[in-house]
């Protein structure tokens, strides 16, 4: 019965905590996941040109539906990621980015290069 009691208090403090103000501090701490979009490219030529058209304006969906080698019908959207479930610089990368929103997002720049190419990271929410 006490490790019960002990989660739920757990859970309670949780969801406390995350409605008192989100200070710089505690975005770094304790978070573990993100809602993460992505523009995936083998080459880099074809990266930097999307990097392009994000740069003169255009939303970060509508760039991954056109660039991206992956999840490009659903605009580079990967949903809710956990740390530990992505390759380690697409991570670090992640969990370092600021909240953004498609129409004005804040992305890695450079790409970051992984195994599976050179992606530009979008973060939506954090949690």
């Amino acid at each position: 019965m006490p490790p019960k009691k002990g989660a739920n208090t757990s859970k309670a403090n949780k969801s406390k905590s995350s409605e008192e103000g989100n200070s710089g501090k505690e975005e770094k701490k304790g978070k573990t996941a993100v809602k993460v979009r992505h523009i995936l490219c083998e080459k880099q030529s074809k990266i930097l040109e999307a990097m392009e058209k994000l740069k003169a304006g255009e939303k970060f969906n509508e760039v991954a539906a056109v660039y991206s080698e992956d999840k490009a019908r659903s605009g580079g959207d990967l949903g809710w990621m956990t740390r530990g479930s992505m390759v380690g610089p697409f991570q670090e990368a992640a969990f370092a980015l600021p909240i953004s929103s498609i129409g004005s997002p804040i992305y890695t720049n450079p790409p970051v290069k992984t195994k599976f190419g050179y992606h530009i990271i979008m973060v939506e929410g954090k949690k």
